[in-house]
């Protein structure tokens, strides 16, 4: 039998990469329902879709593009495993004593064009939101972290509404009232993370410190496979 060598991952990033999936399983779940706040119609994932922004940046910063793929692409396939189960569940017969399965599916029925929505959007901002942190960590030497973690959600999070919004809601309203949620969930999602900045600051301070690692993406190619 050939010996292989095992890749030693650390401890601290499976935490991190499960709680940024767990996250981002959240968010998949409850962003159907729409909440109104301060003239503002949002979609319910906004409380929480933000911080898997946050962790992802913490992971490329730290770790790298290399590790920070990994966790996307696993919050990828966490994510579609989700919704093909619910959606093959909810299609199951059930007895005629449970008086639920309008509820249940009015609240987890994901819908196929829900999913794709959910899952191009992801895929296209989390990728986007890294590869441009990693550049501009290059391209500053390391130094001005608010200046990455701010630009590359701004591009990130800018893809990702935008996609999804047009994918899951594009035809459902008028216009007018689709580009109000889309520039409401957009400045909401990088007011979040700006705001979120000093927490961020001291967490990847606190992480790099306890890994003992500064990972820079030097001859990287910023490749999603």
């Amino acid at each position: 039998m050939q010996k292989k060598t095992v890749t030693q991952v650390s401890i601290l990033f499976m935490i991190i990469t499960c709680f940024f999936v767990t996250c981002l399983l959240i968010t998949n779940i409850v962003a159907g329902r729409l909440v109104y706040l301060f003239g503002m119609t949002l979609t319910a994932d906004l409380f929480l879709f933000p911080i898997t922004y946050i962790f992802g940046d913490v992971l490329t910063e730290v770790y790298g593009f290399k590790k920070a793929r990994v966790a996307i692409w696993t919050g990828f396939a966490a994510n579609l495993l989700m919704s093909l189960f619910i959606m093959i569940i909810i299609t199951l017969p059930y007895p005629d004593f449970w008086p639920h399965n309008n509820a249940y599916n009015t609240v987890l029925g994901f819908t196929p064009r829900l999913v794709l929505a959910s899952l191009i959007a992801y895929f296209i901002g989390e990728f986007s939101n890294s590869v441009v942190l990693s550049k501009l960590k290059l391209r500053t030497e390391g130094r001005y972290l608010w200046v990455r973690t701010i630009s590359s959600s701004i591009i990130g999070q800018g893809l990702d509404t935008s996609i999804f919004m047009l994918i899951a809601f594009g035809g459902l309203y008028s216009w007018p009232i689709f580009f109000s949620m889309v520039l409401a969930q957009y400045l909401w999602k990088v007011g979040y993370e700006v705001l979120a900045t000093p927490l961020t600051y001291y967490f990847v301070g606190w992480l790099k410190k306890k890994e003992g690692i500064d990972t820079f993406d030097i001859n990287v190619k910023y490749r999603p496979f």
